[in-house]
């Protein structure tokens, strides 16, 4: 039986865990190994990129740095976090904003210094990326469909950092990337109609509360639509091994998301499209074993 200490010791490190989404963090960090064994370095022999120090502590940078990005997001959004999102607000609040503050801080040093030990570059980009997500946390995400566009670019940076890592300019990997940030955006979008009680009541300048949410819908339709492009793209014009399937299923679900888009009107219907794409971006990160199953099952050397 646990202690009274005991039990707020383990509701603090949950609330914590909820802050930085270390669910989140987790997909993120298996997508870059997937995407580095599956897709950027083919020919390299499993254990050589598994093994590989550089490419865990371009890993690690990458999720220190979005753990931290997490929690300067949550300091930002504390107030309008408790009409979005009540029930994980109060979790959230379990712990400190000093102690947040001073994770983000020892966070972010950590990243930097795990940055140093692969090339001067790599702490380049790595300042630029936490200062570009607290840029956006504080300034940028008023900004209507701008907050969204970066949001996204912020979402697909730890790839990108990746795919300059091996170096690996090949057409199909820009496909990938497309249909990924298409998917990101129409999602960022979503949750502006989700958080439109929050957003309005912080004087948040979001497309449905500027313009409202028949536009903000017809814009998300669009970007669906695009999606469809890069899907298509990669059954008809590149070899994606069985991951095919995973895009034809896409395709299905996309179209779906579309006719629920259009009969949406309020938050319970927002959180089930939101769903809808959460879901397909987390089916594609194990989808990418589909690319070649026999690597899957004999690249052991």
């Amino acid at each position: 039986m646990l202690s009274r200490k005991n039990k707020l010791l383990l509701f603090k490190l949950l609330s914590l865990f909820s802050v930085v989404r270390g669910y989140n963090i987790l997909v993120i960090t298996l997508a870059q190994y997937l995407a580095s064994i599956y897709i950027l370095s083919p020919n390299i022999p499993l254990r050589q990129v598994v093994f590989d120090l550089n490419l865990f502590l371009i890993v690690t940078a990458s999720a220190l740095v979005i753990a931290s990005g997490y929690i300067i997001n949550n300091f930002y959004d504390a107030e309008k976090d408790l009409i979005n999102k009540p029930t994980k607000s109060m979790l959230d609040r379990l712990v400190s904003q000093r102690f947040k503050l001073t994770t983000y801080f020892i966070l972010n040093f950590v990243a930097v210094l795990a940055a140093s030990y692969i090339s001067f570059r790599a702490v380049l980009f790595f300042s630029a990326y936490i200062f570009g997500i607290w840029f956006y946390s504080h300034k940028l995400k008023r900004i209507p469909f701008i907050g969204n566009l970066v949001s996204a670019t912020l979402a697909i940076a730890p790839f990108f950092v990746v795919f300059v890592y091996y170096r690996n300019f090949q057409t199909v990997i820009f496909v990938h990337a497309l249909f990924l940030f298409l998917l990101i955006l129409a999602r960022e979008m979503i949750k502006d109609l989700e958080n439109m009680a929050g957003d309005m009541a912080q004087n948040y300048r979001t497309i449905p509360i500027i313009y409202g949410p028949k536009v903000s819908k017809f814009i998300i339709a669009l970007l669906i639509v695009l999606t469809l492009i890069p899907a298509l793209l990669l059954i008809k014009t590149f070899d994606v091994g069985y991951m095919y399937l995973y895009f034809i299923a896409c395709i299905a679900l996309l179209i779906l998301f579309l006719v629920l888009l259009w009969k949406s009107s309020d938050k319970r219907h927002y959180v089930r499209l939101h769903n809808i794409l959460k879901f397909i971006i987390v089916a594609g990160v194990f989808s990418i074993l589909l690319i070649d199953v026999d690597l899957v099952l004999n690249r052991i050397l």
